[in-house]
């Protein structure tokens, strides 16, 4: 069986570009101007990652540029994969403490790099960082019961959960900072006062309960918290399903 042949950007970021070059040895790589793309993109935000601002950043010309990296496309996704930190450890864990800590990081560095919420997901998970995060749900989630293809869908559905709800808060966050409603209590009570009870009678009575909260901040914890245990539980009753049969 012939050798299957690798994406262009899938290669770079594994090392294992095989083409060989000509002309003078290369002096920079794939790592290094990912770096500086995220160098850019954490000062200026995604806009600011063009071809032309990392070749200068790195000291090259734009054309030059393309001699490490195919396209502006081939160059969001490798930085995507590098902007993520290593995942946690799993250290023997039972599979929800894990995965509640899992979710709760990938949380949090997505909003500690929001340009990321904008750049979104170009592929599937392909490079080294990202498939060890991958990784590490499905070692979690092992002798659990649960089948391979079960254990990816998790992992995908614990990935969405974190990212919706890191847009969602670095959204209101950036409303409340500038935007006309400053926060949770100013928030309850603009519904408070525009709600008609006849025609949203749940909303108001939930509303005169403070479901929404009266903090200062958009997104207290333990909001993620109870989303969370939600899909936990539910990881749970599968769970305990596959045990039954």
């Amino acid at each position: 069986m012939a050798e299957r042949r690798l994406p262009p950007v899938v290669a770079r970021m594994w090392g294992r570009e095989t083409s060989a070059r000509h002309g003078p040895r290369p002096s920079l790589d794939l790592g290094r101007i990912v770096d500086a793309a995220i160098r850019i993109a954490d000062r200026d935000g995604l806009e600011g990652v063009k071809m032309s601002s990392v070749a200068s950043e790195v000291g090259m010309a734009t054309m030059s540029l393309y001699r490490y990296v195919g396209s502006k496309d081939e160059l969001l996704i490798a930085m995507a994969d590098a902007a993520a930190p290593e995942p946690p450890a799993l250290d023997g864990r039972a599979w929800r403490d894990y995965l509640t800590d899992w979710t709760r990081a990938n949380r949090d560095f997505l909003l500690g790099r929001p340009w990321l919420l904008a750049l979104g997901q170009h592929t599937p998970p392909a490079g080294p960082r990202a498939l060890r995060w991958l990784d590490r749900a499905l070692a979690a989630l092992a002798g659990t019961g649960l089948g391979p293809g079960e254990r990816v869908n998790i992992a995908t559905t614990l990935t969405g959960y974190a990212s919706q709800q890191a847009a969602l808060a670095h959204a209101l966050n950036v409303a409340a900072a500038g935007g006309p409603i400053a926060g949770l209590a100013e928030y309850g009570d603009i519904l408070a006062e525009v709600l008609d009870p006849a025609t949203y009678p749940a909303l108001t009575e939930a509303v005169g309960a403070n479901a929404f909260g009266a903090g200062a901040e958009w997104i207290d914890d333990a909001d993620f918290t109870f989303g969370l245990d939600l899909l936990l539980d539910g990881i749970q009753a599968l769970i305990d399903r596959r045990r039954e049969h």
